[in-house]
């Protein structure tokens, strides 16, 4: 089997109109190989790229991607960090931090994510697979890894394009034009060279796709530009349990026993405010309409465990592993309890403890996110 780096699905209509108008905002969401705060990640040079390239049109940038996080928070994130902030071209990268997530649910967050991306037929989306350890086995084999694989299903149901940036970068190093170590230092993050490997694939998609906006005259190219815009009807989804109908429970509506406080969170810039305590044995509450449930938090080592309960059955107890990377704090980190239920109102009730654990040295409970599914 030949392992593809580009694939074409359908053209970029709606980058090459916003090109021709001379305002073209792209969005980036991921995990940490696209997180905009390294300042290095393969979005830079991409991003140079079509500045240098359209110098007549403002490119703005959206960079959504947060580290340690998949699919499932990205579904929840779509609208307030994406779509509402006017974003034209959108990337899509978890293909390397979905692999721990069992295929069924991130294919349904995954789904619903581009779902939301492409509802209202004003973007054009692009996936992008990066490179994990976990690839190699299947890759050397000339097999595609499920976590890639599964995605491909979705963009060819979609016809939307993908790039396969971790295997072009691989293709690099058995060609002998890039060291490993040159490319991910530690086996999965790249720095500055590996990630102008990652960025010169997609420029190399843009080059093609985007080349008849840069060569055809702009009343030709508007027209075309035009005439295909108008947004298509969805095709029905692979899953009908997707997570393309989400929403958030606003945190004032949670009812609380003990010391809690509503505090506007400056620590972290994707969480606007968090719900807090420190009290072990302090209560929540709430009341929600939909057939499943996620829980964001702002965790770490000095976060408190929690017990919790459904619908009044039995109270089970988190257990939520704490990786040596991980500090008191600053991952924003998606609960998830299921999204199976019969769609009704469901009540979800939590009480704070300690854990008693030993990589767990504090009891700080900072809830940022109650989502639903309907």
């Amino acid at each position: 089997m030949t392992l593809q780096v580009w694939k074409h699905r359908g053209s970029l209509k709606h980058t090459k109109a916003k090109i021709i108008e001379g305002k073209l905002t792209v969005g980036f969401i991921g995990g940490s190989i696209t997180d905009a705060r390294p300042r290095h990640n393969w979005p830079e040079p991409v991003i140079g790229w079509l500045a240098e390239q359209f110098p007549h049109t403002r490119i703005a940038v959206e960079n959504a991607a947060i580290g340690a996080t998949g699919s499932d928070l990205a579904a929840f994130r779509a609208k307030r960090d994406l779509i509402d902030r006017g974003c034209d071209l959108v990337f899509v990268e978890y293909a390397v931090n979905d692999e721990g997530t069992a295929s069924e649910q991130r294919g349904r967050s995954r789904e619903g994510l581009i779902r939301q991306l492409l509802a209202d037929g004003e973007r054009d989306v692009v996936l992008v697979y990066t490179y994990s350890s976990g690839m190699y086995e299947a890759m050397s084999s000339g097999e595609v890894p499920d976590t890639i694989g599964e995605f491909e299903r979705i963009a060819d149901h979609y016809g939307i394009s993908s790039i396969w940036m971790g295997l072009h970068a691989f293709e690099e190093v058995k060609r002998g034009l890039i060291r490993f170590e040159e490319w991910l230092p530690d086996g999965l993050h790249p720095t500055s060279r590996g990630s102008l490997s990652y960025g010169a694939s997609v420029i190399q998609f843009l080059r093609q796709q985007l080349d008849k906006a840069a060569s055809v005259d702009s009343d030709s190219c508007a027209d075309e530009a035009s005439e295909h815009a108008a947004p298509a009807e969805l095709p029905a989804p692979l899953d009908a349990k997707c997570w393309d109908d989400v929403y958030e429970l606003p945190l004032e509506s949670i009812h609380t026993t003990g010391p809690w406080t509503l505090r506007r969170w400056p620590y972290y810039e994707w969480i606007d405010r968090v719900l807090e305590t420190a009290a072990i044995g302090a209560r929540l509450s709430f009341e929600f309409e939909g057939r499943g449930l996620a829980l964001g938090f702002d965790f770490g080592k000095a976060s408190a465990e929690f017990r919790y309960r459904i619908d009044g059955g039995e109270w089970q107890t988190e257990q939520r592993e704490r990786p040596d990377w991980v500090g008191a704090d600053g991952w924003y980190r998606l609960s998830y309890y299921g999204d199976d239920w019969l769609p009704r109102k469901h009540r979800f009730e939590v009480e704070v403890i300690h854990g008693n654990r030993p990589d767990c040295s504090g009891t700080n409970f900072r809830l940022a996110k109650v989502g639903i599914i309907r």
